[in-house]
């Protein structure tokens, strides 16, 4: 089923509204989950909007925050995001970073007390509208198991990092540093489809391709799905987003991050308020003119473009091609949504009193 943006964007505004959220929050966080569905991100699109609505009914979720500045420099800070929407607390985080960064040429925010923040993407590419360098992470519930263990302490943990470009678009780098997203899971049990080999283990620690492994007590993998392949690598780089996110800031860290779904209760034994974020921004010009910097990197996009292939039908992808591809189709075509998603959609509709169509 094909739903128009303009559509999809004015009830998802309307849910968030009736949860409560000001006019200004309600478009910001439409405006963060309809990003990713535009931009092929299905896992973190509208596909979440119930997942919110929710974890509010749980009162997980305050939907008037007083976001506070508790910890700063000129050029660093610490944001508690009064357990607040991500879609807001992030973005709010990234503005004060740019802010620095404006002024001292970079800006670099640790975020506690949030929740679940969309992709990543959209918030570094705030930055890039400044034409800065844009960094962006966060932490998850524990869902990864590190190399070698069968036991969930880390989350998916998404890292981003955007580059301005010239003629060229920005260079997007927004991926799970696990073997797959958990919402690719998701994606898959709506569609009634098996998953690749390595993206999930079993309790006892074996391949298995079923989408609903988790529920039986299996774990996500690492990047890389096991030591032969460079699962090592992939824990690190989750360990790093979790220590940045979380152990910065004073947020919640491995098994302690309280879970997404709202039917698992958060751990009765914190070791820190909410999801943890950090964002950065850096001006190029910091480093040489950005005329310069965005000339060489339209050089970059254009030689590593033009790389000779192992199948000539197949060009070398940049990173950031596919999602600007998807947005731009979806954009003049409209949005598909699974049934699953759409029914979910509709039960909103009937709850809340705000009609969806086509």
């Amino acid at each position: 089923m094909l739903i128009s943006e303009s559509a999809l964007r004015s009830f998802t505004q309307n849910i968030f509204l009736a949860m409560g959220c000001s006019d200004e929050h309600a478009a910001l966080c439409a405006d963060v989950l309809i990003k990713a569905d535009l931009r092929g991100i299905d896992s973190h699109g509208v596909a979440r909007l119930v997942g919110y609505v929710r974890l509010w009914e749980k009162k997980r979720i305050n939907t008037r925050p007083n976001i506070t500045i508790v910890h700063q420099t000129p050029t660093t800070a610490t944001v508690d995001g009064d357990a607040g929407l991500g879609l807001v607390v992030a973005p709010f985080a990234m503005r004060l970073a740019i802010e620095k960064a404006e002024k001292y040429g970079s800006g670099w925010v640790s975020v506690r007390n949030s929740n679940h923040f969309g992709i990543a993407g959209y918030h570094s590419l705030m930055a890039v509208e400044k034409e800065m360098i844009g960094f962006a992470m966060t932490n998850a519930s524990p869902l990864v198991a590190p190399t070698f263990s069968n036991e969930r302490l880390l989350g998916t943990n998404p890292i981003c990092y955007a580059f301005p470009a010239g003629n060229y678009p920005p260079v997007v780098v927004d991926m799970a540093t696990s073997a797959a997203a958990n919402g690719k899971l998701e994606i898959a049990q709506r569609s009634g489809k098996q998953v690749p080999e390595g993206w999930i283990q079993d309790a006892d620690g074996n391949f298995t391709t079923d989408p609903y492994a988790l529920k039986s007590g299996g774990s996500l993998l690492p990047l890389g799905s096991d030591r032969e392949h460079g699962s090592h690598k992939g824990f690190g780089l989750s360990a790093t987003v979790d220590i940045l996110s979380a152990v910065l800031s004073g947020a919640n860290y491995g098994p302690w991050v309280p879970p997404f779904v709202s039917f698992l209760e958060p751990p009765n034994d914190p070791v820190g308020l909410g999801i943890g974020h950090f964002v950065g921004a850096m001006r190029v010009d910091g480093f040489r003119p950005i005329d310069e910097f965005k000339a060489n990197m339209d050089n970059w996009i254009s030689r590593f473009k033009s790389a000779s292939t192992v199948d000539p039908n197949q060009n070398v992808i940049i990173p950031g091609e596919p999602e600007l591809e998807a947005e731009a189709d979806r954009t003049k075509n409209g949005i598909p949504i699974v049934d699953a998603v759409w029914n979910d959609l509709i039960g909103l509709a009937v709850k809340f009193d705000s009609p969806l169509t086509p």
